[in-house]
């Protein structure tokens, strides 16, 4: 209608491969949120691979036009009917988990992260791509104070999943970590791991990355084809990249477990028993989140100073952002700054 309010969102036009420009920008209505909801006004988003999965069409449509991003800082702005866990004027962060049923089986075995009925914000939701957000309230988080908005975006996603990755391998104490590929979650999973007393050894294929890791503590830095010097007690696959999962189970010591923490993975190789699955060896997947997750993280991350390396971006070049997190142009994380 005329007059309405609008605002400027990136939208999902046509999934294919970055380079033939998938996204558009537009100008849509400033959204209303219903029952239980809350609107942000969104000052940064981060930009995170599963956005380039969707933006690709690597993960499967289910929101045509969807406004990609769950990595929302902003403020709370307007409340909707019946919403009352927090005021306008609250920090808040949106993130992946958007909305669960609350009564399968998981749920009641407090395994959200794997309920058949989830939603994820920028997949099955409008994201952070945009001046505004809908979130139901009882999926956002209220941030930590101390923590500016740029540092904040990507611990929501990048930092949660990581966390999430590096419980799954069940880490023993002084244990020595592998991981594969360095990149936005694996920077903070690293920092995580080292101020809880592990060994962390890194293979990635980018120059930046291996020097960001070495100067972040890193006991070992090599390429992502180059074996560690020693048996690792669990290692984490942050690269979407099949190929690299045999020569991390082999690189495993009896008894280790390597988990890997993408959405998307391209297609993983024939495994030989006897060298990458004997001795106990085991290979998990890491499914999205629970709330619990994130709010331990968040905790953690603030108490042992976990900080995200990040190049920003204004809103406009979130296209530009996107193809460079997939040429493996950014060292870190990428930041989409949306509004002061």
């Amino acid at each position: 209608m005329a007059g309405e309010p609008s605002m400027r969102a990136w939208e999902v036009a046509r999934p294919g491969p970055v380079d033939t420009g998938p996204l558009e920008l537009v100008d849509r209505p400033v959204p209303a949120p219903g029952p239980g909801q809350v609107r942000v006004a969104v000052t940064v988003c981060g930009v995170c691979r599963t956005d380039l999965h969707v933006a690709e069409g690597d993960l499967p449509v289910h929101r045509p036009r969807v406004v990609p991003g769950h990595e929302v800082v902003g403020r709370v702005e307007v409340l909707g009917p019946g919403a009352g866990r927090f005021a306008v004027g609250d920090r808040v962060g949106v993130a992946w988990l958007a909305g669960t049923c609350g009564t399968c089986r998981f749920c009641r075995r407090g395994r959200e992260n794997l309920c058949p009925y989830a939603v994820f914000t920028g997949w099955d939701l409008d994201g952070g791509y945009a001046e505004a957000v809908l979130v139901d309230e009882r999926y956002a988080y209220r941030l930590p104070e101390g923590l500016d908005d740029d540092q904040a975006a990507p611990l929501l996603c990048a930092g949660i999943i990581g966390y999430r990755a590096l419980r799954r391998t069940d880490l023993p104490s002084g244990g020595r970590l592998g991981i594969y590929g360095f990149g936005g979650s694996a920077h903070l999973t690293a920092q995580l791991a080292l101020a809880q007393g592990a060994e962390v050894y890194v293979m990635t294929r980018s120059e930046e990355a291996r020097r960001l890791a070495a100067e972040l503590g890193a006991h070992w830095v090599g390429g992502a084809d180059k074996p560690p010097p020693v048996p690792l007690d669990a290692a984490i696959l942050f690269a979407p990249v099949g190929t690299l999962v045999p020569p991390a189970l082999e690189a495993l010591d009896r008894g280790g477990i390597l988990a890997v923490a993408g959405i998307h993975l391209t297609d993983v190789p024939r495994l030989d028993y006897e060298r990458d699955l004997f001795y106990e060896r085991e290979l998990r997947s890491v499914t999205a989140n629970t709330r619990a997750d994130g709010e331990d993280f968040l905790r953690l991350a603030t108490r042992l100073g976990v900080r995200a390396t990040t190049t920003a971006y204004p809103l406009a070049r979130a296209d530009e952002a996107l193809a460079d997190l997939a040429h493996d142009r950014l060292v870190g994380a990428a930041v989409l700054r949306i509004a002061s």
